[in-house]
């Protein structure tokens, strides 16, 4: 019998500190994703760009799934608690997390446009802790407090509070919640995101569905019910792996990630567990947890279920060993394409792009310029950067066949991205282009997908912008694809380049010239 699952909906949050509003990377995502009639479906994907604004949005979905009767496991990246005497280095009196939580939902100050006091509060934290520019420390370069300072202290240890909790202990990868600025760090948002749970979790029309897992609940499922509607809980996305989607950031993925994870967990009947933490911490650790450090749900981590695989006995003739399919495929297509309208130089690629697309007829369409694979594979043999306009060409390029581990960089998933098309009134595709200039002399650019980057391609180094070594025309489309790559082939820049004419092409095609250029398989 199928397990009944813990919840109806999963709302996972990235939330960021940033002090200024900020949407794309290294921003706030919300990802929700609902039951209904047992079937899991994406509710919303929202990429808010103040906390106020995250604060609203999120209060809206909570109240939706109240009113429809649905619970709601609400996950937050960021630390819910501190290590272990905090709260009483502060003469905090009552229960250590909620005193805590209280005293920063007081203290910040959080604007409309992300204007906040955070680093004015962990200095006077550190005042009344210890005088001394510890616990906390980070600031933006060129700042300095007195109580605060932008390198790490190694004073945890005198002090005598851990430098990490329990949970930090049993994974590798979450950096100290006392750390402000920096690769990884935290601590900026947990003074700025604790007060947002706060005032959700005690928002009058949500308290009484409400609890926090796990100061209120222990490490235990929660009781479920209309009592307990709303868990809030802590989550770290990078325990599970997650694969952008074309046109995603890295932390959108992670939300939409570890929300099915979740809910296929659930389904599995394998969620609740996850609310004990670790079982094998022994009743001192597990007080200490409960009342004030907190635990990240998933640690212990388990893998996302999969169904059962059923081994079927082959019943058609058909190849299985992959080095055999490779080699009759080639074989085929070398018995099918006339390779003798082309250079011999540019038959390995041309082998490459009709094994990519399952076309012979397309060798007949490419256009080249004198002596553009040679230029192609001097740059990648001088480390020269890869630019490529969408994600998924830079997944279709082989890293470990490039053969100075070159760089391959995508923009269309930045922050400045959709500002930057606003202002120039075109596509992001384009926009990311303008990205593209510190890197552009003697790269290899790959187009794959978008007419109007390979037209704002050409725009730019007419304009000035330095060459790239090598141009790979491959957008496909109705509306501009083939004129983009005539364009190209006619341009009197003196840009190297291989494109396919017409309106065929795709991400398949140019991230396979990339790897035939560097002598990789397709």
């Amino acid at each position: 019998m199928p397990a009944t699952p813990l919840f109806d909906a999963y709302l996972m949050v990235d939330w960021s500190a940033a002090a200024q509003p900020q949407v794309g990377e290294d921003s706030i995502w919300i990802y929700h994703l609902r039951r209904e009639r047992g079937q899991l479906n994406e509710a919303a994907r929202i990429n808010p760009p103040t906390r106020i604004e995250a604060c609203a949005r999120l209060l809206t979905l909570l109240l939706d799934n109240l009113k429809a009767g649905l619970s709601t496991l609400a996950g937050f990246d960021f630390p819910f608690g501190y290590p272990q005497g905090f709260a009483a280095r502060l003469h905090l009196t009552g229960s250590p997390w909620r005193s805590v939580w209280e005293l920063l939902a007081e203290r910040i100050k959080d604007g409309p446009t992300n204007a906040n006091n955070r680093f004015d509060v962990a200095e006077e934290l550190n005042r009344q802790i210890c005088g001394q520019p510890a616990p906390f420390w980070g600031l933006p370069r060129g700042e300095a407090k007195q109580f605060l300072q932008s390198r790490y202290h190694r004073l945890h240890e005198p002090l005598g509070l851990a430098e990490k909790r329990l949970v930090e202990s049993r994974i590798t990868g979450p950096q100290p919640v006392w750390k402000l600025v920096g690769v990884g760090a935290v601590g900026s948002q947990a003074l700025t995101g604790i007060p947002v749970v706060d005032r959700l979790r005690n928002h009058p029309s949500l308290a009484r569905a409400s609890v926090v897992w796990p100061f209120e609940t222990g490490l235990r499922p929660p009781p479920g019910g209309k009592d307990a509607s709303i868990v809030f809980a802590e989550i770290y996305p990078s325990l599970v792996r997650s694969i952008l989607q074309a046109g995603e950031v890295k932390d959108e993925a992670q939300v939409r990630t570890i929300a099915w994870h979740f809910a296929k967990l659930d389904e599995a009947g394998r969620l609740a567990s996850l609310f004990a933490g670790d079982p094998d911490l022994p009743e001192e650790a597990r007080a200490r947890v409960e009342a004030e450090e907190g635990w990240i749900l998933g640690v212990p981590r388990q893998e996302t279920p999969a169904p059962p695989v059923e081994i079927a006995e082959p019943r058609c003739n058909y190849l299985r060993d992959p080095d055999e399919i490779y080699r009759e495929s080639f074989a085929r297509i070398r018995r099918e394409v006339d390779l003798s309208l082309l250079p011999e130089h540019l038959h390995p690629l041309a082998l490459r792009l009709v094994h990519g697309a399952g076309e012979p007829a397309i060798a007949r369409d490419l256009v080249w310029s004198e002596g553009a694979v040679a230029a192609g594979r001097a740059a990648l043999a001088a480390g020269a950067p890869i630019l490529v306009d969408t994600a998924m060409v830079k997944a279709g390029v082989i890293a470990e066949g490039l053969p100075k581990r070159n760089r391959v960089l995508c923009f269309l998933g930045d922050r400045r991205v959709p500002a930057l098309a606003r202002r120039l009134a075109t596509t992001r595709s384009a926009a990311a282009v303008e990205l593209w200039r510190p890197h552009l002399a003697g790269a290899i650019v790959a187009i794959g997908n978008a007419p109007t980057a390979l037209f704002h391609l050409l725009e730019l180094v007419a304009a000035g912008a330095p060459a790239p070594a090598l141009v790979l025309g491959f957008p496909v489309g109705f509306v501009g694809a083939a004129e983009a790559k005539a364009a190209l082939a006619e341009n009197r820049l003196g840009l190297a380049f291989i494109a396919l004419a017409g309106r065929r092409g795709g991400s398949a095609l140019a991230a396979a010239a990339v790897n035939a250029l560097a002598g990789g398989a397709a």
